[in-house]
């Protein structure tokens, strides 16, 4: 296996526990907090995909697709475009309301996307810097990980707020 092979591989699965832990869920079971401060699953895939969204695109010189496709006026949410989730209040977490289908509909643009942009990178690829504002400077392959590391700790999440709403649920 070469390394864009296992980065496709690895986004490959972030994208099976996001389905896992979204698909047949209601809008209310999305929107479940299992603590009054938690993040609901609809928060965790929400922001798992725009971070993904936001840092491939920004590592790949490309528009982030949250804009370019639409699908922050589908969401309709009440933050600033740019907005990824890092940083916001309960009260925000709260705000992120979507169906499945929404959700796993950016996700999969997202991925298609992130498959697309990986395919062909190299191992000499991953040694380019993408991001001069730290110390020291961050690599494409270090963003890479750091991307699928968050993304598949919030999926985790995710599935894991899932398997609380259906037990609450009875399901």
């Amino acid at each position: 296996m070469n390394s864009a092979g296992l980065l496709v591989d690895a986004f490959g699965r972030i994208r099976e526990v996001v389905h896992e832990a979204v698909e047949g869920l209601t809008d209310e079971e999305l929107a479940v907090r299992i603590d009054p401060d938690a993040n609901s699953i609809a928060w965790l895939v929400w922001h798992l995909t725009r971070v993904q969204d936001d840092h491939l695109a920004d590592a790949f010189d490309t528009d982030q697709l949250w804009t370019s496709d639409g699908w922050a006026d589908r969401f309709g949410l009440p933050f600033p475009k740019r907005a990824t989730g890092y940083g916001q209040t309960s009260a925000q977490v709260a705000e992120v309301r979507a169906p499945a289908e929404l959700l796993l509909g950016y996700h999969d643009a997202v991925h298609a996307r992130t498959e697309e942009l990986i395919r062909t990178v190299t191992n000499a690829d991953l040694d380019r810097i993408v991001d001069t504002r730290w110390d020291p400077p961050v690599t494409l392959g270090v963003r890479l990980v750091s991307v699928i590391a968050d993304d598949l700790q919030h999926a985790g999440q995710a599935a894991y707020a899932r398997g609380v709403v259906e037990r609450r649920d009875g399901t």
